[in-house]
């Protein structure tokens, strides 16, 4: 659920340019150029693991048939 908030996120984001800003601060902190597709990858990387940290710490029920 963490995976889509994320997505969300980066998309309401993107309304206000602030993908612009993290492709450009990116290149000038690690001098490597990324696109936007980076961007929404990295904002679903950081909600994968919440999702992780959130299963792991039993916030999710799991239903075993």
């Amino acid at each position: 659920m963490m995976i889509l908030s994320f997505l969300i996120i980066a998309w309401i984001l993107s309304w206000f340019k602030f993908h612009d800003l993290f492709v450009q601060a990116f290149k000038e902190l690690f001098n490597k150029e990324i696109t936007v597709a980076s961007y929404y990858f990295i904002f679903f990387c950081i909600g994968m693991f919440g999702d992780i940290v959130l299963f792991l710490r039993g916030a999710y029920d799991v239903w075993i048939m």
